[in-house]
């Protein structure tokens, strides 16, 4: 492949509106209800015996070295995460109240698989009791390059692969401008999506000693420095599909797959590959699945492929993993919302970005904008005037939508967690600590009850 084809690519992805559909991914983790400890791979009651089951539901088997690590059914795929969170990635569906009934279906199948085998599956931001030495490791040949790789880049890496757990929405762009502009707003919005799904204080058992209330988000701000963070560049004049691929260019690759074989490329160039001088496979030109395969290994933000993944918020449960395809549909996909937003965001500056980023996994909603440029700050003292903002530009644009479920209802009832939070100022990873402090009486063990799905 060229530079242009690999730009071509990308840039095939776009969709007229009426085309325009709605993903939603999320990851929970397994526990065994008798001692709560994470599930292993293996075992009668580990995450192979749950795929397996999964399978008698319609879903056929994904292999690697004979092992099952993934399950498909139609544009439906259920994989596994490094620490064996099991994750759901939905198929691309016309509105949230589609997206959310397939969501509501998985939980339900999982759950009777689940406790046919006596454990149990819940969402949070961040493993909540159990170490990173605890924490059993799947056997996909992908992870385990990362996993040699991640601590020379950063400090976090490993809890970030082994013990967090998130929810995404992906959506779709119609042209280059459109993703450009599309791109811009979810960058510089994420961090509010970070603050009202934060649902991650505890770890090894306790209270973050630091105060965090989404340990998730913090571990990305530590974990590679080559492919994470909030993209600057994006506000740049010129900011274009080329743009993003010359970024995507220059981070470091992992590894490159032939015939169901992952094979080091840890540190090395994809430009290089380009030229045939890949030193894990001299000689080779990459192709357009390598181009696809590399895409998944940037982490920013917000990543575009051939859709637009949003990747700020701690995974959750229930309801507000339908709050966050709500959220995002109704602020990307109704043209005067998103003019609304666009206007909103457009004159922070690159400090505005990077404050509402690195402070809001210990701030959240009480994030203070004291100190940033007056755009920002003009909002209210801290960032929950402009939270309940943004929630109710989302609810205008899904109203906007109107698209209808069975009972006549719209998609901004899927808001309605969001707008509570909002409302309350009070974050889910703070209502998780009063618990703690509270009726749990210092422990996290009945976290796993309460909030099992």
């Amino acid at each position: 492949m060229t530079r242009d084809e690999l730009v071509a690519w990308i840039e095939a992805g776009a969709k007229p509106p009426e085309q325009w559909r709605v993903g939603t991914e999320h990851e929970k983790f397994g526990f065994r209800k008798a001692d709560l400890s994470p599930l292993p791979y293996d075992g009668p009651d580990g995450i192979r015996a749950v795929l397996e089951r999964l399978c008698a539901h319609g879903f056929t088997p994904v292999e690697e070295a004979g092992r099952v690590i993934a399950l498909s059914r139609g544009a439906e795929a259920i994989t596994l995460e490094p620490g064996g969170q099991l994750e759901l990635a939905g198929a691309p569906l016309p509105t949230v109240h589609d997206t959310c009934k397939e969501v509501s279906a998985h939980l339900r199948l999982v759950k009777g698989v689940a406790d046919a085998l006596d454990v149990g599956f819940v969402g949070l931001g961040f493993q909540p009791k159990w170490p990173l030495d605890a924490i059993p490791v799947m056997p996909k040949g992908r992870y385990a390059i990362m996993r040699r790789y991640m601590p020379t880049r950063g400090g976090r890496g490993l809890d970030m692969m082994f013990r967090t757990a998130t929810v995404q929405a992906s959506l779709d762009f119609s042209d280059e401008a459109d993703m450009v502009r599309k791109l811009r707003v979810a960058l510089a919005l994420q961090p509010v999506a970070t603050a009202l799904f934060a649902s991650s204080p505890f770890r090894d058992g306790a209270p973050d000693p630091g105060g965090l209330l989404s340990l998730r988000s913090a571990c990305w701000l530590d974990t590679d420095p080559d492919r994470t963070g909030t993209l600057p560049f994006v506000w740049e004049t010129g900011m274009g599909f080329e743009r993003y691929v010359d970024w995507v260019l220059d981070v470091p690759m992992y590894f490159v797959k032939r015939d169901g074989r992952y094979i080091d490329a840890s540190g090395q160039s994809f430009r290089d590959f380009l030229a045939g001088r890949l030193p894990a496979l001299p000689g080779e030109l990459p192709t357009a699945k390598d181009w696809s395969d590399h895409l998944t290994t940037a982490f920013p933000e917000v990543r575009l492929k051939r859709i637009l993944e949003m990747r700020g918020a701690d995974g959750g449960p229930w309801s507000r993993l339908c709050a966050l395809p709500a959220l995002w549909v109704g602020l990307l996909y109704d043209a005067d919302s998103l003019g609304a937003a666009y206007e909103i965001v457009a004159s922070w500056t690159a400090e505005d970005r990077h404050h509402l980023r690195t402070g809001t996994p210990r701030h959240a909603l009480a994030t203070p904008l004291s100190g940033c440029s007056p755009a920002l700050a003009a909002h209210g003292p801290t960032l929950r005037p402009l939270a309940r903002r943004v929630v109710a530009l989302a609810a205008d644009g899904l109203g906007r939508r109107n698209r209808l479920d069975s009972r006549d209802r719209d998609e901004t009832r899927h808001l309605a967690p969001l707008q509570a939070i909002a409302e309350s100022g009070v974050t889910p990873a703070e209502d998780l600590l009063a618990s703690f402090h509270g009726p749990w009486r210092g422990s996290v063990d009945p976290l796993f009850r309460e909030h099992a799905y």
